[in-house]
């Protein structure tokens, strides 16, 4: 066999284990961060008048229902709201668990809730580039907090 036959088979193999098992090429980044804690999430925090003029001209265009019923969303999880979407949102992007209070507050609301409000969320400027990567991650943090609820919640029923 020739240099060229022996190649061709290599890249026809790997292309056909590639298309096969495609994970096999891609390094695992869901246990990476996607923002470092510390000023890097700052930076991603910080709101420029640009980013505030984008951010309110999609919050004025949002349906009228829609924006009742984020509302209401925010208002089952009360007067803690901000500070625990603050905390979900850096969960979600650094890792950084989230407390078993906002958790609590978090579950209270719902699951539709926490979803529409990830998502609205992951629309404003400073976090929509983001919005494609943290779907799985937005669904593990509900899942944490609701298993840590109902644990907590079981056992105090004991």
């Amino acid at each position: 066999m020739d240099l060229n036959a022996i190649f061709m088979t290599f890249f026809i193999i790997t292309t056909l284990v590639s298309f096969a098992y495609p994970s096999l090429g891609q390094e695992d980044v869901d246990d990476e961060p996607l923002v470092k804690s510390g000023q890097e999430m700052d930076a991603v925090e910080a709101i420029s008048p640009a980013s505030q003029d984008y951010n309110m001209y999609m919050l004025e265009n949002l349906p009228p229902k829609f924006t009742t019923y984020l509302e209401n969303c925010m208002d089952k999880m009360g007067p803690i709201f901000r500070r625990c979407n603050e905390d979900v949102i850096e969960e979600i992007l650094t890792k950084k668990p989230v407390s078993r209070e906002c958790c609590m507050k978090v579950v209270k609301a719902g699951k539709e809730c926490y979803m529409e409000i990830r998502k609205l969320m992951f629309r404003f400027y400073q976090l929509k580039r983001f919005a494609s990567q943290v779907s799985f991650r937005t669904n593990e943090v509900w899942d944490r907090c609701s298993s840590e609820v109902k644990n907590s919640s079981s056992s105090h029923d004991d």
